[in-house]
């Protein structure tokens, strides 16, 4: 399975604190800004990314 199959995956089985945050980020909703869920970046798959801010958001939890 490659990157991309995989954060396709990952979307699908969303835990339920990033579901909760995804609610919150989802359609510009945090100042405007664009995030994207479960993104392939090299070998690694962030769980929230903000290409235009360069930022990263992984959130901690049993599934790590």
């Amino acid at each position: 399975m490659n990157q991309l199959e995989f954060a396709r995956q990952l979307r699908t089985k969303q835990t339920d604190p990033e579901a909760l945050l995804w609610s919150r980020l989802r359609a510009h909703r945090l100042f405007g800004l664009k995030f994207r869920r479960q993104q392939p970046i090299g070998a690694y798959v962030v769980d929230f990314l903000c290409p235009e801010k360069r930022l990263v958001v992984e959130l901690d939890g049993g599934q790590h």
